[in-house]
Formats: C-alpha cells, sequence, structure tokens
C-alpha cells in the first residue's frame, strides 16, 4: 500500500469514527428533548381554548384603532381607516401558538436547551465527518448512497439550527429531527455503507458538485416542511376537537396544546416547500445537462429522471393547489406529504430497486 492509499484509508476511519460519536451526541440531544417534552407538560399551561380569539373581539379591535385626519386648508376632514382584506388559511381559527415543547417549564426549557446544546456538537462531529470522507476520496463526498446518506442529515440539521440562529420558534422540529438523523446514520453504517473508493465513471464530473448537492438541500428542507406538514394535520385535528368543545386531556392533548397553531404549521410548511422548489428546479435541469455531457441525451426517462419529474410535478401541484382556495389546508397537506414520498421513493426505491443508468448505489 502506498502513502497516499494509507493516507486516504485513515481519512476514512476518521470518517467513520466521527459519525459514529456524531450518533452518540445525537442520542443524547434526543433524550434532553424528550426531557423537555416531559417535563415542560408539567408546568401550569393555561388550557389552549383560553388562546381562543373570538372574532367579534378582534372586530372590535380593528374598529378601535385610530382613524386618519387630512387637513384640508383651514377644515380637518377625517377618513375612515380602510379595510384591509386578507385571505386566511383554511386552519386558522384564532388559537394562538402553543408555549412551545418546554411548555413554559424552566425545567423544560432547561432541557430544551442542553438537547440544542447537544446537537450543535453533534452537528460538527457530523460535518467533520463528511469532510474527512471528502479527504479520503478527494471528491464531493456523496458520490453513493452512503455518502448521500451521511451529508442529508447533516444539511438537514444544519437548515434546523440555521433556523434557530435566525430566531424562529423551530425547537419542537429537534425530537423529531434528531430521530430521524439517528434512524438515517444508523441505516447508512449497517447498510448503506460503501466503502470510500467507489466511484461510478459517469460521475466524475463537476456537476456532482453542483447537481447533487442542490438534491441534498432540496431534500432537506423537504424534509424539515413533512414534518411540519405531518404536525399540522395533528395539530389541526386537535384545534377541531377543541372549538367543537371536546376536551382533549391526557398526554396527548397536553403535547397537542404545546405545539404551534396550526396555522403557523401551515405557514411554516409552505415556506418551506416554496423556498426550495425552485432549487429542485434548477436540480432536475442541472441533471438533464450533465446527462447529455455524459450519455449524449438531456432526456432518457430514466427511472431516476421519471421519478425526479414526478416528485416536481407533485410540489408544483401542491403550490398550485395553495393557491387555490378549495384545496387550503388538510387536501394540501395530504398532497405535500405525497410529493415528499415521492421524493423518498427516487431516493431508496429507484436507487435499491430500480436498476437504470442512475444505478450507483454501491450496496
Amino acid at each position: 500500500m502506498n502513502l497516499a492509499a494509507a493516507v486516504n484509508e485513515n481519512f476514512a476511519n476518521y470518517s467513520n469514527y466521527m459519525i459514529r460519536s456524531a450518533m452518540f451526541v445525537y442520542a443524547l440531544a434526543f433524550l434532553a428533548h424528550l426531557a423537555e417534552w416531559v417535563f415542560g407538560g408539567r408546568s401550569k399551561v393555561a388550557v389552549q381554548s383560553a388562546a381562543l380569539v373570538a372574532p367579534d373581539a378582534r372586530a372590535a379591535a380593528a374598529s378601535q384603532a385610530p382613524a386618519v385626519q387630512v387637513r384640508r386648508g383651514g377644515s380637518t376632514a377625517t377618513l375612515e381607516r380602510p379595510k384591509v382584506v386578507t385571505r386566511a388559511s383554511a386552519s386558522d381559527r384564532g388559537i394562538a401558538d402553543g408555549p412551545g415543547a418546554a411548555g413554559g417549564s424552566e425545567r423544560g426549557d432547561l432541557y430544551g436547551r442542553i438537547a440544542v446544546s447537544f446537537t450543535v456538537v453533534a452537528w460538527l462531529l457530523h460535518l467533520t465527518g463528511v469532510v474527512f470522507r471528502a479527504a479520503s476520496v478527494q471528491r464531493a463526498p456523496w458520490g453513493n448512497m452512503y455518502e448521500f446518506s451521511t451529508t442529508f442529515g447533516m444539511v438537514a440539521v444544519g437548515a434546523y439550527l440555521v433556523l434557530l440562529a435566525l430566531k424562529k420558534n423551530v425547537r419542537w422540529i429537534g425530537l423529531f429531527l434528531t430521530t430521524t438523523v439517528l434512524l438515517d446514520l444508523g441505516l447508512a453504517l449497517s447498510v448503506l455503507y460503501t466503502s470510500s473508493d467507489q466511484l461510478v465513471p459517469a460521475l466524475h464530473s463537476y456537476w456532482l458538485w453542483i447537481h447533487v448537492s442542490c438534491a441534498i438541500i432540496s431534500g432537506a428542507v423537504f424534509y424539515l416542511a413533512a414534518v411540519g406538514t405531518l404536525l399540522y394535520l395533528f395539530r389541526d385535528h386537535y384545534e377541531a376537537a377543541l372549538t367543537a368543545g371536546r376536551a382533549q386531556n391526557g398526554r396527548w392533548g397536553d403535547v397537542m396544546r404545546r405545539l404551534p397553531a396550526a396555522a403557523t404549521l401551515d405557514k411554516f410548511a409552505y415556506r418551506m416547500n416554496a423556498l426550495v422548489f425552485p432549487l429542485w428546479t434548477f436540480t432536475i435541469i442541472a441533471g438533464a445537462i450533465w446527462a447529455q455531457a455524459a450519455w449524449g441525451h438531456y432526456w432518457e426517462w430514466d427511472p431516476k429522471e421519471t421519478w425526479s419529474f414526478i416528485t416536481w410535478v407533485a410540489y408544483a401541484g401542491y403550490l398550485h393547489a395553495r393557491a387555490t382556495a378549495g384545496w387550503k389546508g388538510r387536501k394540501a397537506a395530504y398532497l405535500a406529504l405525497i410529493a415528499f414520498a415521492c421524493f423518498l421513493f427516487n431516493y431508496y426505491g429507484v436507487n435499491i430497486f430500480v436498476t437504470g443508468k442512475h444505478s450507483y448505489a454501491g450496496v
């Protein structure tokens, strides 16, 4: 074994060690987030129904807004405040956001902060593992499913931390994110692992950096949106029961009342999907350009190409549905989850079970 090969092997070993270390710290973050939800539920949180704002009260508040006065010559004319018409979400029942996973409890909030700290440390270890993998193969670290999976998890956690740094109220994602990342890394190490010297010849291109990195970022943001969408469906069901006068007590009700309002979750999911959809569109276009350079054809309806297009159509349908009044709320949410399921099948199903030109899973 020459010196270069030995160095690459050492980098690969360091990468595996860092990924396993990240999994351990992610597990600590998961436990801390779990404690945040458990101990936060023991705080004296007001019943969610108290947050209901009656439409009459909102109308009264609006009517008390100061009018606009305009001077005309020596006299003063009073103008009525113009009415502002907004299109509310289908799930907007005037219910305020919940207090968060910590439930307003000092103890729960402490566990939540500890969980975020563990997540930051785990992400740094995770990032280091991905960088060492890139050093071991001397290329972009996403040439097979193992590398894609580890990088995907890193980008998803990174996007979550960016939202936290921007002071967005998204700590409720933490428990679900750490659970998913642990599953993702566990699957990558146990089932999808590929030694660092494997690379399909068609992937030797600068488009590997452009096309696949865009796909990873798109998938990570789609995942965050899917979490918001799924929780929206549960929270919307809870709010419907609440407004119908059916009390939601017990542990399930306690968890639901601490989540953001259904309207907030719906808005979060929509904004995430709308934000990254243009990047997913560019991902497909970049893939077509790469296909022309590698195989001489922009589009051949390869299974990967086909399911990428199906995913694009599904998300385009979702965004169009959101612009149509009759498809707001739960109907659009179901369509968003179907679109994300298409993305998952495009990654796992097509790469593992379907043979095509994109069959470079390495497993």
